[in-house]
């Protein structure tokens, strides 16, 4: 269990089997912040402020800063092997088999729980687009969960269906759509900020701290999740030209610009509308997606930022802007299907390297004779996307994406400071400055964010791994390539592969 694939054989094995090398700094970093940019900042704004208050400013500053660390260590593990499977491939490398399988199991809640988080995002401000704009009234059993106070959420199921029917047909975005998306999202961001910035109220950002500290840090924990798509910019190393300079590039450079956005619009959404949670009678806040706080805020009408599924266009309605809300809520609507197309991507291609590596039967790499796409785990993928969506409210479904995604990115930390000990002498086209307080630093941030998120999602975390641990000793352990000592082969399949796109990357 912890035989390592040598990094030598996984070179080999991308040069065999290579994607083109189109992508420079600049697409990366374009692709990086569409990748961020998405449903956490849309969406999970009125989550953090029901844990944080106006706290939730150090929130996002804390969230950025891990980030921002595991961002220098993924920069260097990505310049030097640069070939897709991301945290999962760095893993077999350094730290094993048995590892490397639990990193690619936590990464399967990262992408497919992640895109039922964004399908439910999607459908609060499509829904709330109706009903303002053209006065249409949805009933919300039809368009909540039942942990949100309705039955099930028919647009957030219907539109992770479509997607996936998209991605089994083989309609994947270009470059230039994926830019013009972003631009969507970024335009829609900027408009936001000048409309609110300059009416804030100093008198809002009182009381800073109602929850106290850890009401910070589990704000912290939910929107961590508004950050992650920079780890995806990672699996594009493969059609990078030149990695070892513009992989870094890209992942810094777009985690820097998204956390200014961030700072910008959360100081609109306090000072202008107030961020204070909602309380029970005994002065601690509700759990936000939970059926006390769906019934708190029917209570009071809605009449507060946390209580609203589109966070951003609620506040410029109510700051007197209702047509931009409109059109904020319709550029939410344009640009987060494209989130959920390539999250989902993501998804089967690090099934498809596990599958390459036998880690995983080889039928989920089968390719469709007609489409040439992964049609099968794109199914697979599809419907427990659409069950996600349709039934878990996207604050439950956020943390949950994000206990996959911090174990793997401590895991990243981790394996860069082994590798720095036992293969001392390998190129590095890009080494993390300060290795020895960087790479300690991410993996304690991870480890604190992680233990800041509510407990039910640790439990939910810790079956998770339990179940892949069983997976792996009845199949992957066994029928590994690695066991068999086919550790550099490209297999039968894997020359089947559909061909990589240029990759809009997956985001949150």
């Amino acid at each position: 269990m912890w035989r390592v694939k040598s990094l030598d054989a996984i070179l080999a094995t991308a040069e065999k089997k290579s994607l083109h090398r189109s992508l420079g700094a600049f697409q990366l970093t374009m692709l990086g912040i569409g990748a961020i940019i998405g449903t956490g900042i849309f969406v999970l704004t009125a989550e953090a402020a029901q844990k944080a208050g106006p706290g939730m400013m150090l929130s996002f500053i804390i969230a950025g800063f891990v980030c921002a660390v595991a961002a220098l260590c993924y920069a260097e593990m990505s310049a030097m092997v640069p070939v897709s499977g991301s945290a999962y491939t760095y893993s077999y490398a350094v730290m094993g088999e048995m590892l490397a399988w639990m990193v690619g199991w936590a990464l399967i809640l990262e992408y497919a729980v992640a895109a039922g988080a964004v399908s439910v995002g999607w459908s609060g401000y499509v829904i709330g687009l109706l009903e303002n704009a053209l006065s249409i009234n949805i009933p919300d059993l039809l368009v909540r969960g039942p942990f949100d106070g309705g039955m099930i959420n028919l647009p957030a199921m219907g539109i992770a269906l479509l997607v996936t029917a998209l991605l089994v047909v083989g309609t994947r975005e270009s470059a230039a759509v994926n830019a013009f998306l972003v631009c969507i999202k970024v335009a829609a961001l900027v408009l936001f900020i000048v409309l609110a910035v300059p009416v804030i109220n100093m008198e809002n950002f009182e009381p800073f701290a109602p929850l106290g500290f850890a009401g910070i840090s589990a704000a912290a924990a939910s929107i961590f999740f508004a950050y992650v798509g920079f780890d995806a910019v990672s699996t594009a190393a493969e059609e990078t030209k030149n990695p070892q300079r513009n992989m870094p590039i890209g992942l810094i450079g777009s985690l820097g610009i998204c956390t200014i956005f961030y700072i910008l619009v959360a100081a609109g959404v306090i000072g202008t509308v107030g961020a204070q949670p909602v309380m029970d009678a005994s002065g601690a806040g509700l759990r936000p997606g939970s059926p006390e706080m769906t019934a708190a805020c029917a209570a009071i009408g809605d009449a507060k930022v946390v209580c609203s599924k589109e966070a951003l266009a609620w506040t410029l309605r109510e700051i007197g802007w209702p047509q931009i809300g409109n059109l904020i809520g319709l550029a939410a609507g344009l640009a987060l299907p494209s989130v959920i197309l390539m999250m989902m991507f993501g998804q089967t291609r690090i099934f498809f390297v596990m599958s390459r590596d036998g880690l995983l039967p080889p039928i989920l790499s089968t390719v469709h004779p007609k489409f040439k796409t992964p049609h099968i785990i794109t199914m697979i993928t599809g419907v427990f996307v659409a069950l996600f969506a349709a039934f878990f409210p996207v604050g439950i479904l956020a943390d949950i994406s994000n206990s996959g995604t911090l174990f793997a990115f401590a895991m990243v930390a981790i394996a860069v400071l082994v590798l720095r000990r036992t293969d001392p002498d390998r190129k590095r086209p890009f080494r993390t400055p300060a290795i020895m307080l960087v790479a300690p630093l991410a993996a304690a941030g991870c480890v604190y964010l992680f233990f800041s998120l509510p407990t039910d999602t640790q439990i939910m975390f810790a079956v998770w791994a339990t179940i892949g641990l069983v997976v792996y000793f009845l199949y992957g352990y066994r029928k590994s390539h690695v066991a068999h000592g086919e550790p550099g082969e490209v297999h039968e399949l894997d020359a089947d592969a559909p061909p990589g796109p240029v990759p809009p990357m997956p985001g949150t």
